[in-house]
């Protein structure tokens, strides 16, 4: 995988000091799978009302109140000014990718069609719009101006027709940020060097450290790879090859009918392009996981049908060529071929240079993190299943790490006692064919983020389910399929993609991938604004708490 530069620290000459502050499958699942220890497989719940979102504070441009406690993004100290990135930004949902000049002044004007208002920070309001060349609107309503960083957030998700500008060190995932003058400090695609970013403003420095690009690093994870049934039809009986399954572009649904085998209403689609743009997504990153749903032994068996599964080892060549660099292998498929399958599976994964977590010869193993390090961060991936307790490892038995409060916990603050600036909890659970996570997740991913995990991945359902921010921490319950071949529905052809930013250990952007799968084995990325708004909405939908 193409690896960005290692961190670099930035030595910047001081002017002055800055002053301190103090279940089974229908028809594609394990049948008489065992019951989730934690009652994670139970009924959906949840509510079909819109993500309740949070109050804003004060907005308007009258005289703040008492100075608030130090937060992240706020400027608590005011140092010399410098040169300080701006970026662009825009509430959370927008399917908005970029912003202009052009732009900001018809906000500014009232012409704009998209927003209604530019909002800054108060104590920055001026150095930007200096940087930016305006003047301060006419209609004073036209520009608001909040009290610091995490107001302003809060404004965005509250009032959608909003474009702001930011900090670059004070963006945070509660935001998207947008690119300017055909550049983005965030992504795959940013730069790495401050100057190459085409906008910045005299500002005066704070007590956080500057943003310095060479500290950003990105993370990809995808959904459920199953490499046997009408996968391996397509790569291997027709052809297509162990690439085809990543090489997938953009794709639009054209229509829909009625209805598949199971009943299910389906897309039509249509390629549109971009042949490759999944490879690049995930080579260009980082850091790229996934969940390996089937064994690979050495001696494995192509299923036509059925819920039993093996894959053909030379099919994981795909994945390596794609760039990944961790598989979870905790699920309820992982030990379909039995102890024997497992352990080859695991040596056949790590021969290609891929790290697993998840499974493993004894509890322990099963247990262990994969560990990566990129930028100076030590990243660590636990993973674990909640639906099948039959092929869940023991002290003398070959498994899957099991999903329990006291399992995870305990992990997790071993993983940070080791030294881990970063640990990922990646499960496998929940109910299948549903949007909703149910009770018992809920509650159980709470508690794993209160031990100190700082995020959580999961997979299993088969569709796209709802995402949460619990203290500022998020939760995204199923990313749906990534390469699989249950081209009965919609919903089981449509997943979604993550690419994470950091900015050293912490998480500073979210982008949201919806896909869809073609040729029962390519995903092909949805225009967010077009077809993938139904993948988009099916999350957001829901969502009961998106509080960033």
């Amino acid at each position: 995988m193409t690896r960005r530069p290692a961190l670099v620290i930035l030595c910047l000459i001081a002017l002055a000091v800055a002053v301190p502050v103090t279940g089974g499958e229908l028809g594609f699942g394990k049948a008489g799978a065992s019951p989730s220890p934690v009652g994670l497989a139970g009924p959906a719940a949840g509510s079909d009302a819109p993500p309740t979102l949070p109050s804003s504070g004060s907005t308007g441009t009258g005289t703040d109140a008492a100075t608030p406690t130090p937060t992240p993004g706020v400027v608590e100290a005011a140092g010399a000014p410098t040169d300080v990135p701006i970026v662009p930004v825009a509430q959370f949902r927008t399917t908005r990718t970029s912003t202009t000049i052009a732009e900001v002044k018809a906000v500014l004007a009232g012409s704009s069609s998209r927003y209604e208002a530019l909002e800054l920070v108060k104590t920055d309001a001026d150095a930007i719009l200096a940087a930016l060349g305006v003047d301060r609107p006419k209609v004073a309503a036209r520009l608001v101006e909040a009290k610091d960083a995490p107001t302003l957030q809060k404004d965005l998700a509250k009032h959608r027709k909003r474009l702001a500008f930011l900090r670059a060190d004070a963006v945070g995932p509660g935001v998207r940020a947008l690119s300017w003058r055909g550049k983005t400090l965030f992504g795959n695609d940013r730069v790495t060097k401050l100057a190459s970013w085409p906008l910045t403003a005299t500002l005066p420095t704070g007590s956080a450290a500057a943003f310095d690009p060479t500290a950003t690093w990105t993370m990809v994870a995808g959904g459920d790879i199953m490499l046997d049934r009408g996968v391996y039809e397509t790569l291997r009986v027709k052809g297509k090859g162990a690439n085809f399954a990543f090489d997938g572009g953009t794709a639009e649904i054209t229509s829909r009918y009625c209805c598949s085998s199971f009943g299910w209403k389906v897309p039509r689609t249509k390629r549109t392009g971009g042949k490759g743009e999944m490879r690049a997504l995930i080579k260009g990153a980082d850091v790229a996981l996934a969940n390996f749903e089937n064994p690979a032994p050495n001696s494995f068996k192509w299923h036509h049908s059925g819920t039993i599964f093996s894959a053909d080892p030379t099919l994981i060549d795909g994945i390596r060529n794609a760039g990944f660099d961790v598989m979870g292998t905790a699920n309820n498929h992982i030990r379909d071929q039995g102890g024997a399958g497992l352990l080859q599976t695991l040596k056949n994964l790590q021969k290609r240079g891929l790290k697993t977590a998840g499974s493993g010869k004894n509890l322990a193993a099963a247990r262990k993190p994969a560990i990566i390090e990129t930028h100076g961060v030590k990243v660590a991936i636990l993973a674990y299943d909640a639906i099948a307790a039959s092929y869940h490892a023991t002290a003398s038995k070959v498994g899957s790490a099991p999903m329990s409060a006291k399992v995870v916990i305990a992990d997790v603050k071993k993983a940070k006692a080791n030294g881990a600036d970063v640990v990922i909890v990646f499960p496998h659970w929940g109910t299948e064919y549903h949007a909703k996570p149910n009770p018992g997740q809920v509650t159980l991913a709470h508690r794993i983020l209160d031990a100190g995990a700082d995020m959580i991945i999961g997979n299993h359902p088969h569709w796209t389910q709802a995402m949460e921010v619990y203290k500022g921490k998020p939760i995204w319950y199923a990313l749906g399929n990534l390469v699989f071949d249950q081209t009965w529905s919609e919903e089981t052809m449509e997943g979604m993609t993550l690419e994470l930013t950091f900015d050293g250990s912490r998480l500073a952007q979210v982008r949201i991938r919806p896909h869809v799968l073609l040729d029962k084995a390519q995903a092909n990325f949805l225009d967010p604004a077009g077809s993938g708004k139904i993948v988009m909405d099916r999350v957001f939908k829901n969502s009961t708490n998106l509080g960033w």
